[in-house]
């Protein structure tokens, strides 16, 4: 191929400009988008080639665009079929076709650099180190990931990405390796840096932090999970010079405190999201003030925050609603009592997503004050808040019927009742119960006639995706049987600890592999099935014998017997023989523990 000229490479500079978002406009846009077809003319437009229609051929030019017509087409249109492929093999096509294509299609494939394998890096760094290429593929890059070679990179990996002034996204996760010399040199000169996701970077100091301040005026997502050498002083600097920061995750840095937080309150008034996870050194007043000034937030999560007290929630204004706030997780906040609770839902009234788990000081007047939510609230956990009864939850249920997700691991004072309320929930998706020892195949055969009531209406499916059960001793084979034939969306379904099952060798090969770090004990007991396994086990359960009726009105029990009743004294001393306690995790899952995997809604 023959080497373009400088004017054709001016050219090229001026048509790709259309995919740069350096430009005030382009902040309104998402990346992923269409956004050139949102002028309003071809003369608003940032690209700087005129339509073809206006320009004045000669005959050779017009029998070129007869044999093709595609030629015709405007960049913007021309682009916007490029945009269409998903496949950067597509895409390297597309660039070879003709000049036209390849100056409109070149910064589609080269805005994210596929960086997957070690020879795509290689491959990529030799190209935008090439000083007399077709074209400046540095000045291209606008989002760089290289956290799929995370344990490969290192400082001098990351050298060539120096020449990359213009990118917008960088993502380095897990890349160890890295120290504040490597993340530096892709920092300096990086004035349109929007996100920075450095997460497991130990090595990290507040020497890139403040590379940061100095560099990236623009940034609005700044993740730094686990660089736990991070301190105030470069954090404080982020938030006076980066005031348009939207997004900040600071899970597991120890040695943050309240300035860090204050400063971030009274610089950044754009908050959106803030994660201070494990933050274990602030307190009320920080976030007092963080909710006070951030009218816009939308999520706050401050687990493990173990400072916090009634204060934090209290000292809000009064007659101030935060009506933006949809994402509250305050996990293990053991301070917190009722009148925090009171409070929250009295200022946040709109409140989609909360998580009160292991708030152990809590009790039904919280769930009652939750309940003003109503339609508003998706997912709700609960986990641990061991004080909470029957009555709470029947009254949350009929009066919050968008639930899709609740979690009352451990709530061991609730009983069948309060999971037939449970079970006339339209919308519900994922229910947990680890430990609920009082629930029998009542709570159960609840769920799945339900779900069969459901399925009777037209166009209506069981939406009921994952069930937590462990360890709840009582129940038996007839009840899971026909929950799995009533839930056809079914694909995880714990059972550790249930004798019914992990006891029986035929049903347990469906179960997936128990975590390599668990006791021989732990193994033993480990009862899951998820994906293909719970539609083996289905299988295999309707081959063995048909379905057993999950007719809940005298089958295989006294209605005489009350549903409160006290079944400690039943219980086959599986849950005081392995020495599990309210404090303990249930182990059945890999990432989820109480069987409570967070996986929180944002704005639908």
């Amino acid at each position: 191929m023959v080497r373009a000229s400088r004017d054709m490479l001016e050219i090229s500079t001026s048509t790709s400009a259309s995919s740069s978002s350096s430009s005030p406009e382009r902040a309104a846009y998402d990346d992923d988008t269409d956004f050139f077809t949102a002028q309003r003319n071809d003369s608003e437009s940032s690209i700087g080639v005129s339509s073809l229609r206006d320009i004045t051929m000669s005959p050779a030019q017009e029998r070129e665009h007869r044999i093709s017509p595609i030629s015709r087409l405007p960049p913007e249109l021309l682009i916007g079929v490029f945009t269409k492929l998903s496949s950067s093999a597509d895409l390297r096509s597309c660039m070879l076709v003709s000049k036209t294509w390849s100056r409109n299609s070149v910064d589609l494939l080269w805005h994210r650099p596929l960086c997957n394998t070690w020879q795509n890096l290689q491959s990529v760094t030799k190209s935008i180190q090439t000083a007399d290429g077709y074209y400046s593929y540095n000045a291209l890059v606008k989002r760089l990931n290289l956290s799929n070679l995370n344990e490969q990179i290192n400082d001098g990996t990351v050298k060539p990405f120096q020449l990359c002034k213009r990118i917008e996204r960088l993502t380095l996760t897990g890349c160890i390796k890295l120290a504040d010399g490597g993340v530096c040199s892709l920092i300096y000169g990086s004035k349109s840096l929007l996100a920075l996701d450095i997460t497991g970077l130990d090595a990290v100091t507040d020497h890139t932090l403040k590379a940061v301040s100095e560099n990236c005026g623009r940034l609005q997502g700044l993740n730094i999970t686990d660089c736990s050498k991070v301190t105030d002083d470069s954090l404080v600097a982020v938030a006076e010079s980066c005031h348009f920061l939207k997004r900040l995750k600071l899970n597991n840095c120890s040695l943050v405190t309240d300035d860090s937080i204050m400063a971030v309150a009274h610089h950044c008034p754009y908050m959106l999201e803030i994660d201070l996870h494990n933050c274990r050194q602030v307190t009320n007043i920080s976030i007092t003030n963080l909710i006070s000034r951030g009218r816009q937030l939308r999520e706050l999560r401050v687990g493990h925050c173990g400072l916090l007290t009634d204060s934090a929630f209290l000292d809000l204004p009064k007659n101030l609603a935060f009506d933006s706030l949809r994402i509250l997780d305050l996990t293990a906040c053991h301070q917190l009592h009722d009148e925090a609770v009171e409070k929250i839902i009295e200022s946040s009234p709109r409140l989609r997503n909360l998580v009160l788990a292991k708030c152990k000081e809590i009790t039904d007047r919280s769930v009652l004050a939750i309940t003003k939510l109503g339609k508003n609230l998706h997912y709700i956990h609960l986990g641990h808040c061991a004080q909470i009864t029957d009555g709470a939850v029947v009254q949350l249920v009929k009066m919050c019927n968008r639930i899709r997700y609740i979690d009352l691991a451990c709530c061991q004072r609730l009983t069948d009742a309060s999971v037939k309320q449970l079970a006339t929930l339209p919308k519900l998706r994922r229910i947990g119960l680890v430990k609920c020892q009082s629930i029998t195949d009542r709570s159960i055969l609840a769920l799945a006639k339900a779900n069969a009531e459901q399925r009777q209406k037209p166009m209506v499916a069981s939406l009921l995706e994952r069930v937590h059960l462990s360890y709840c001793v009582n129940l038996t084979l007839q009840g899971i049987h026909a929950l799995l034939n009533q839930c056809p969306k079914l694909t995880h379904l714990s059972l550790t600890g249930v004798q019914a099952f992990y006891l029986r060798e035929d049903l347990i090969n469906y179960c997936r592999e128990a975590p390599p770090e668990f006791t021989e004990h732990q193994r033993h007991v480990f009862c899951v099935f998820s994906g293909d396994g719970v539609n083996k086990l289905r299988a295999y359960l309707n081959e063995i014998g048909p379905e057993i009726a999950y007719d809940t009105e005298g089958t295989m029990y006294d209605d005489r017997e009350g549903d409160d009743m006290d079944t400690d004294q039943h219980l086959p001393g599986l849950m005081h023989a392995t020495g599990i306690n309210d404090d303990d995790d249930d182990m059945d899952e890999v990432d989820g523990g109480d069987g409570s995997q967070y996986e929180l809604e944002g704005e639908g």
